[in-house]
């Protein structure tokens, strides 16, 4: 069968998990060589999974409907999405055309019932995971701002001072002017990365500027400093 592979990886998935696009690949094409399917497309997105906009999966999903493929092999289903309701549109869509999802880590294979019934229990589980952390993340954070303690990052452009009060941070307020500055003369954030990543100024952790900490930046709310 004709098999195309989707790897996808964030920023964060790396620091913090240590995923990486290498490892999807290679996983994905040893298991090529175990079913006897012929790899024809090796897509990747370096990307959140907060939904299904981005250019690799929609690339997959166009050859899903335009029936170039008999199968996706991804190495782990949060690598495809993270969405119950994305899943199963995904489900149905790959059933529509014919084709197949297998996940590597979970050992799930959408061509029998049985893999398919998995496959979304464990996307509900997954979902009902992330709805837990998130209200108990409230829930602390809603308890330090009632007892006056910080919470959240420090906004882009600014620094911790004396009694832990926002001060600006002058190399960050600079960076900040020019990207408006470009903006406003038309520019993308993506050209706008290119001239930030040109002139080897770097983001706060270090790494290279990117089309949405551009944009990050340039939308971030104003912060009003206490006097």
């Amino acid at each position: 069968m004709k098999a195309a592979a989707y790897c996808r990886v964030s920023t964060k998935d790396q620091a913090e998990n240590g995923v990486s696009l290498k490892d999807q690949r290679a996983k994905i094409e040893a298991m090529c060589v175990v079913r006897g399917d012929e790899l024809v497309a090796l897509v990747t997105d370096e990307e959140s999974g907060k939904d299904l906009n981005r250019p690799g999966f929609q690339q997959i999903q166009r050859m899903v409907e335009d029936h170039e493929v008999d199968v996706v092999i991804i190495a782990k289903l949060d690598r495809l999405t993270r969405s119950v309701g994305d899943l199963a549109h995904l489900l149905a869509l790959f059933d529509k055309h014919g084709v197949a999802l297998v996940s590597l880590a979970e050992s799930l294979d959408t061509q029998s019932a049985a893999g398919r019934l998995v496959i979304n229990v464990m996307g509900a589980v997954a979902q009902w995971e992330r709805e837990v952390i998130s209200e108990r993340t409230k829930a602390a954070l809603a308890y330090k701002k009632s007892k006056g303690q910080r919470v959240g990052n420090i906004p882009f452009g600014f620094e911790l001072g004396e009694g832990k009060q926002l001060i600006p941070n002058l190399r960050e307020q600079s960076l900040i002017r020019l990207i408006r500055r470009e903006r406003e003369k038309g520019a993308s954030y993506r050209a706008i990365a290119g001239v930030l990543n040109n002139c080897e100024y770097k983001t706060r952790t270090g790494g290279k500027w990117r089309h949405e900490s551009v944009e990050d930046v340039y939308k971030a709310k104003p912060v009003v400093l206490s006097a």
